[in-house]
């Protein structure tokens, strides 16, 4: 693995829109992610899998943000100006949107271990180092949600 923090941008992007939801959010939790191992460059151990290491503060950091949000409460997540105003006509964008909500739609479990293994690349052992299981569980959820995307797609299982 490579120790250049740029070259892990792309996938950190991929895991924060898995995680937050929106682009904007994810955008923002990328910046905090890099933020914070910039930080605390110290602790990490150079030679070791840096992607995992910025994975693991991404999620961290998500799921602090996530616990302090919901004690403060800050505004309503219905509010318009969050919703596109107007319709994209593009047969792919649509199916991209379906797949993305399909994706959203999994259990956070099974989210996280698709999205870390199927889109951004990760290996299994890599995958649950960062969420903290073993190799076998995110073998069984990957299992799991591919065949819950399947039927929230409308393919055949």
């Amino acid at each position: 693995m490579s120790d250049d923090v740029l070259t892990h941008i792309p996938a950190l992007r991929l895991f924060a829109r898995s995680l937050t939801g929106r682009y904007g959010e994810a955008d923002d939790l990328v910046q905090d992610t890099l933020v914070r191992a910039i930080s605390s460059a110290g602790s990490y151990t150079p030679g070791t899998n840096m992607r995992a290491w910025l994975f693991t503060i991404m999620r961290n950091r998500f799921y602090n943000d996530r616990v302090k949000r919901a004690r403060e409460r800050p505004g309503a997540e219905d509010c318009v100006s969050g919703q596109p105003s107007s319709p994209d006509g593009q047969y792919w964008h649509v199916r991209g949107r379906e797949i993305e909500a399909a994706l959203m739609g999994l259990p956070p479990a099974y989210r996280e271990a698709v999205m870390l293994v199927l889109v951004t690349g990760e290996s299994y052992q890599s995958a649950g180092d960062i969420l903290g299981v073993d190799i076998g569980t995110i073998k069984s959820r990957i299992n799991r949600g591919r065949r819950l995307l399947q039927v929230a797609l409308g393919e055949e299982v």
